[in-house]
């Protein structure tokens, strides 16, 4: 299992996040506000070869009118990504113990999404952010079924498609929301957050649609 380092990591990743976020077509904050990121929930998972860093962060906007939450996962690597698309570099950082790390938004990460794919097939364990050789039982994979008495889903403008190497249609949720029932039956990966004002909720992380 992957062990957590206490040290620091200059720039740090809310820095890097700060600057990366604003950049993204599911931002939803202005074009001139500069995001207040918290560090508000998530999880990570193992890398089977242990080179790979793996986190599921949730950062909420504190300088939005109402706090946003966001899911941004992330590969941490010792070096650059070959092929990756521009877009996938957040940024880099120097570890304390680590040294230089390159950290890639996770859905352009071979190995994220790939243990993404054991974790919705049950085949991986959430393991707590901030802790070493410690499981996650909060972070829940679960099937749904539809509930006629809601409306439609709405956070579909709001989601990303993860093509997985086993052809998973995922759709990873970038801006969050407390949980709600939805009409579609589906597998839902549910983790919790904390906003600013210290309440404690849950919502869908991502949904796997049955094809």
């Amino acid at each position: 299992m992957a062990s957590i380092h206490r040290t620091t990591m200059t720039p740090t990743k809310l820095e890097l996040l700060a600057d990366w976020l604003p950049k993204q077509s599911w931002y939803v904050g202005g074009d001139a506000e500069t995001p207040e990121l918290v560090k508000s929930g998530g999880f990570r998972l193992d890398d089977p070869e242990g080179e790979v860093g793996i986190e599921f962060m949730v950062v909420v906007d504190a300088a939005a009118q109402e706090p946003v939450a966001y899911l941004v996962p992330m590969g941490y690597r010792a070096e650059a990504l070959e092929g990756a698309p521009g877009e996938a570099l957040i940024g880099t950082s120097e570890h304390g113990v680590l040294g230089t790390r390159w950290i890639y938004d996770g859905v352009h990460d071979p190995v994220v999404t790939a243990q993404l794919d054991a974790l919705l097939r049950g085949k991986a364990t959430p393991q707590a952010q901030s802790k070493s050789d410690t499981p996650d039982p909060t972070v829940t994979v679960h099937e749904t079924a539809p509930d006629d008495g809601q409306g439609p889903d709405d956070q579909l403008n709001d989601q990303v498609n993860v093509q997985l190497n086993v052809q998973l249609n995922v759709q990873l949720n970038r801006v969050l929301r407390p949980e709600e029932p939805t009409q579609r039956p589906s597998t839902r990966l549910v983790a919790g957050w904390t906003w600013p004002d210290g309440t404690a909720t849950r919502g869908v992380l991502a949904t796997v649609a049955p094809r």
